[in-house]
């Protein structure tokens, strides 16, 4: 689906479903150099069950037009415009990592755009390492390989993928290496620049899941907690032994953890 969002054209995969703006809606926000990709099999499964499915690729990334944009902030305003663009008046949001802050900014600035939150691998502040943010701002294929080893739990770096025939560790790798220059750095530094999240966490009021992984070594499950704790309404699920990328380590918990 295409969708025209501040005068720039959107690329957004619906679940292999037409959208169709009735229905209860659910957008999924991808997480840095990432694309809608990530979101195919929790978006189908939503897509299935009732659900108008929205999965942009976010500016800059994917199939959709840049360039990225500089903040969370900025993002979190993009996000509402997208909603409004589709011709929903609220939706479920769902965000994986930087996604995850994207989706809780935009509650708190745009809390009539949201009837729900569901945050994937978030911690607040979400630091990265000066090691990592300078080979992205090189655009040095190292950044590629920390995000993709320090992004998957241990069992998946072995294999042990829930969809038979897929390499999780290398399927991550292929995936960051299709992005823009400089979409990785713009991302990363977006996130660590970003310091209002528990200040936004204390802004929602409606019902909230936080899904976290116990070794996840870029996003560690304390962060995530201490958003949880800020949120009025917020239940936590943490997942044993999985990393950062959890749509891919543990696809059927995190959807159930969702749909709960």
């Amino acid at each position: 689906m295409r969708l025209i969002v501040d005068g720039k054209e959107t690329f957004a995969g619906t679940g292999g479903r037409d959208f169709d703006p009735a229905l209860p809606a659910v957008v999924f926000l991808h997480g840095a150099g990432l694309d809608h990709s990530v979101w195919a099999l929790l978006a189908r499964a939503f897509a299935h069950r009732g659900f108008a499915v929205l999965a942009p690729d976010l500016p800059g990334h994917g199939r959709s037009a840049g360039p990225p944009l500089a903040s969370i902030a900025a993002t979190a305003d993009w996000t509402a415009a997208l909603i409004e663009a589709a011709g929903v008046r609220a939706a479920r949001l769902v965000g994986h990592s930087m996604g995850s802050l994207v989706a809780l900014e935009t509650g708190a600035r745009h809390p009539e755009k949201i009837s729900g939150l569901g945050l994937i691998a978030i911690a607040a502040p979400m630091r990265v390492s000066d090691d990592l943010l300078n080979a992205a701002k090189a655009n040095d294929h190292a950044a590629v390989d920390m995000m993709s080893l320090w992004g998957n739990g241990y069992r998946a770096t072995l294999g042990g993928c829930e969809v038979p025939g897929l390499w999780m560790l290398g399927g991550g790798e292929r995936l960051l290496e299709r992005a823009r220059p400089g979409v990785i750095f713009a991302d990363l530094a977006a996130c660590n620049h970003y310091q209002d999240g528990l200040a936004a966490a204390a802004k929602i009021s409606v019902p909230s899941v936080v899904i976290l992984g116990s070794r996840d070594l870029m996003t560690p499950a304390k962060g995530g907690r201490a958003v949880a704790e800020a949120i009025k309404t917020c239940r936590v699920t943490v997942l044993a032994g999985a990393g950062h990328m959890l749509m891919s380590e543990r696809p059927n918990e995190v959807l159930a953890a969702l749909q709960a």
